[in-house]
């Protein structure tokens, strides 16, 4: 183990142990009657940036909308609460998952950020950071986590878009978290997928992120 990688595994360490009491007082402050919520109700929070908030489309076409609606229909007793924001970084999710599991109780989180950070060239080993405090704050709540990756482009190098990608993998084994590497990967090639930005998905490519998501989602619904 190099002394690089040795400080940056004692920093995420600290950072997991920092989320994990914080979220503990924070939900021992503030909690609940039993009777708040419905008996058989259970949660899905996922929380991303524009690509899982719809940008660009009516909030019923995007995924994250397209997958609750399956929910619904094939598991009865879940709802989806979709806490995307368009523009956000991990810095921003990781500042916000505390609340956004104090108030909803969720039973999965899904963390689908990052995109933002590496298309402004932000430091990796600040997004693994920041990544990791979510998990922690997540796990910290008792839920299941399931971590959607992303890949940037190659003009930027190919030490950090490899160090990116890397990034959720490494992850995932560290907090043993459930795993899609890529969420574009369907329509990644396919530049009439995309809206006029070339970066956003249109509509029409939205169930096929559904279906991408789906089978990385399902096996946590237990």
């Amino acid at each position: 183990m190099t002394p690089r990688y040795a400080a940056w595994r004692r920093r995420l360490q600290c950072a997991v142990g920092w989320v994990a009491l914080a979220l503990a007082a924070t939900l021992n402050a503030h909690a609940a009657p039993a009777a708040a919520s419905p008996a058989m109700e259970r949660t899905i929070l996922v929380m991303g940036d524009s690509l899982s908030a719809a940008y660009g489309l009516a909030p019923g076409q995007g995924w994250v909308a397209l997958v609750d609606k399956r929910i619904g229909q094939r598991h009865p007793g879940w709802r989806v609460v979709n806490a995307s924001i368009s523009g956000e970084t991990s810095a921003g999710g990781a500042a916000r998952i505390i609340d956004a599991v104090r108030r909803h109780r969720p039973d999965v989180v899904v963390i689908a950020l990052g995109a933002n950070d590496g298309l402004r060239g932000l430091p990796v080993a600040q997004t693994r950071i920041n990544l990791a405090r979510m998990v922690g704050a997540a796990h910290g709540a008792g839920a299941e986590v399931l971590l959607i990756g992303m890949r940037m482009p190659p003009n930027l190098g190919a030490e950090y878009t490899h160090a990116f990608e890397e990034t959720y993998r490494l992850l995932s084994r560290r907090f043993d978290t459930a795993l899609l590497p890529f969420l574009l990967e369907p329509i990644a090639l396919d530049r009439a997928a995309y809206q006029a930005d070339n970066l956003h998905p249109i509509a029409a490519a939205q169930p096929k992120l559904r279906d991408h998501v789906w089978p990385a989602l399902v096996p946590l619904l237990k």
